[in-house]
């Protein structure tokens, strides 16, 4: 028997003994790409009992067909930051959710601003990245992710108890965003970071930010960030402080 390092997300409660049909992607990447065999072992994870083992039970030409053998390690929840952005083109954007949920992040707000190129997005398949980068960074469970809001509204229903993180780049101090939120260490507060589309923010989005009470505005250094660059950085930054 082979313990594989292969590591999936299943939708759905796990049980122990409990049997699991695994098809369509899953089953490609299983059967095409990683080669299992019957009766290897696989880690699964369901975002909402922990990870477990499983073991290939059977290999069909649609399907492959786990049983649950034990439970590994309990559910451990990632910090509770939140990331809203202003949505870019598909590939970076992609890109972004996929370090963003290596990070660690708990929720991800999509939010139409003044300069936003991008009007739709395609929900699902941010939260397939989001699902392949926490199947790959071993994470246990997995970022909420939002339907798109435009700036007025997320600023007018932003929560009293958590601290926005605005990166402004118009900030023209040499203070780095850790300087800025270096006070904040180890302070319990529930954070979320704002990062703007490729334009920047308009001058009255800009005060529209400023005016909430709780809004910490910081600078992401002397040059102008890519916006997945922005939410690297800044993301990294944060946990860093918290």
């Amino acid at each position: 028997m082979k313990k594989s390092k292969t590591r999936i997300f299943v939708d759905q409660k796990i049980t122990a003994n409990l049997i699991i049909y695994i098809k369509n992607k899953q089953h490609h990447y299983l059967k095409n790409v990683m080669r299992v065999k019957i009766n290897d072992l696989i880690n699964i994870f369901d975002a909402i009992s922990g990870e477990w083992e499983a073991k290939i039970a059977s290999i069909n030409r649609d399907n492959i067909v786990l049983r649950v053998i034990k439970k590994k390690n309990l559910l451990i929840k990632s910090k509770d930051i939140w990331l809203v952005f202003a949505p870019i083109k598909s590939q970076r954007m992609n890109i972004a959710i996929q370090k963003a949920t290596e990070l660690g992040i708990s929720k991800i707000i999509p939010c139409e601003t003044q300069y936003s190129n991008i009007k739709n997005i395609n929900i699902k398949s941010l939260r397939d990245n989001a699902i392949e980068a926490a199947e790959q960074s071993e994470r246990l469970d997995i970022p909420t992710i939002e339907k798109i809001c435009n700036l007025n509204e997320l600023i007018s229903n932003w929560p009293k108890d958590r601290k926005l993180i605005f990166c402004d780049e118009a900030i023209k101090k040499n203070q780095f965003i850790i300087e800025t939120l270096l006070s904040l260490k180890n302070v319990e507060n529930k954070f979320g970071i704002l990062i703007g589309p490729e334009g920047g923010f308009s001058n009255e989005e800009r005060d529209l930010i400023k005016g909430e009470k709780n809004v910490i505005s910081v600078s992401l250094g002397d040059t102008i960030l890519r916006s997945d660059t922005a939410i690297t950085v800044a993301l990294y930054c944060l946990r860093e402080l918290t």
